[in-house]
């Protein structure tokens, strides 16, 4: 095995061993340290020995034995053996995790309710989400909030204390405590989906694990929580998107659009499943929810044979519902990409104009690719390239980046 094929088994597996490691040894930092050093024993051992059949658990195991090795240093440093230390020695070290990954199945839903504590601030939930449910770097966390990154370290810091000192449970809450967290939950579940989807940085434009880890946790949380519109409506909207993977990228990594995409490709047992769950929740009474109307949207574009036969003055519609019941400039964005449609690029061009004045989006990426477009479909060539070269530098993911540059030659040669 290679060193290579060694870090993908490591990203794939990361997120939810070390789900597992901190309810073991309840210390996020210190889970992360021995996680990142089982990994240097799998750099060292795997390459000249078959892999094991189950990574993950290998992980968890020769990362705890790592946590137990620190925590007996402390010990034999300080002189003396504290009443938690006895407690965390005894419960790691007969926590054997087996071979089959069942056991592991729920420790990353209950990584998202800690996160989603309601003394939490919902920037910090969705800090901390960012940062151990879906692996980014600090750095990479911090330039979601547009703030420097020792700034967010310092924020996640103070998190992580505040889960130790104040006893925060890492625990799936009784029936009782979820409702003053589901709203939080739901957030950072589609927040790893969206991670999976359309990734932050790097070299691939998804990461399908991701993608998959979130969809799993919605099942578990419509197990949990049954007939929530909410829960119903999220999980219908990440299967629909998801079951577009196959046709989003093509073999070399470059981005394909929705316009140009093989839908022969797209997963229909999936896509089946995601229509019966927004028929469910449209079903199920009480008020319009946001996942349930993004699911609808999902479900249009699923439900058209092609792009062009696309119903985009219903999905410029369900984008109004949007805006009156949850308002936000991401949704004005996406509102005035489907007007580009239904009404023509200046109709849309005025409204991201104003948008943009009002400063509703500074800083978000996708605003410059989006008024790129509407430039480009208006032949304004020059202000067009101008846009994209804002939205590459503006960017960190370089499928985006190789998408610009092709739209930019594909001006040069038609101009």
């Amino acid at each position: 095995m290679t060193p290579a094929e060694i870090e993908r088994i490591f990203r794939d597996e990361a997120s939810r061993a070390l789900a597992t490691l901190i309810r073991l040894v309840g210390d996020f930092d210190l889970a992360e340290d021995v996680l990142q050093e089982a990994f240097a024993v799998a750099l060292e051992r795997w390459p000249a020995s078959d892999p094991p059949s189950n990574p993950r658990a290998w992980l968890v195991n020769v990362a705890r034995n790592k946590a137990i090795d620190r925590i007996r240093r402390q010990m034999s440093f300080r002189g003396k053996l504290g009443e938690l230390t006895h407690e965390f020695l005894n419960n790691a070290a007969g926590c054997e995790e087996p071979e089959d990954a069942g056991t592991l199945d729920d420790d990353m839903l209950r990584l998202i309710f800690t996160c989603c504590h309601p003394s939490f601030a919902p920037e910090v939930q969705v800090a901390l989400t960012l940062r151990t449910v879906c692996g980014l770097s600090t750095a990479q966390v911090a330039r979601a909030f547009l703030v420097s990154e020792d700034a967010m370290g310092q924020r996640l810091l103070r998190a992580k204390q505040k889960i130790r000192l104040a006893g925060i449970a890492y625990e799936v809450p009784e029936r009782e405590a979820l409702e003053p967290r589901l709203t939080g939950v739901l957030a950072v579940i589609y927040l790893v989906f969206t991670e999976g989807y359309v990734a932050t940085s790097g070299e691939d434009l998804m990461h399908p694990d991701l993608a998959r880890e979130a969809i799993r946790l919605g099942r578990l949380l419509d197990g949990l929580m049954p007939q929530r519109r909410e829960i119903k409506g999220l999980l219908a909207l990440m299967l629909l998107h998801d079951a577009r993977r196959a046709g989003r990228e093509t073999d070399a990594g470059d981005i394909v659009l929705l316009e140009e995409q093989d839908r022969s490709l797209w997963d229909r047992a999936q896509i089946a499943e995601g229509l019966r769950l927004v028929d469910e929740a449209l079903l199920l009474p009480g008020r319009p929810q946001t996942y349930v109307v993004q699911a609808a949207i999902a479900a249009l574009h699923a439900r058209a044979s092609s792009y062009a036969d696309t119903d985009w003055p219903q999905i410029a519609g369900l984008y109004e519902v949007l805006l009156r019941i949850a308002p936000s400039p991401v949704i004005e964005l996406n509102h005035a990409a489907a007007i580009s449609i239904v009404d023509g690029p200046a109709r849309a061009l005025a409204l991201i104009d104003a948008l943009e004045a009002r400063g509703g989006l500074k800083g978000y990426e996708l605003l410059p690719a989006v008024r790129a477009d509407l430039l480009r479909r208006l032949g304004r060539c020059d202000a067009a390239r101008e846009a994209y070269l804002a939205a590459t530098a503006a960017t960190q993911l370089e499928p985006l980046r190789r998408l610009y540059a092709r739209r930019m030659r594909e001006m040069e040669s038609t101009g």
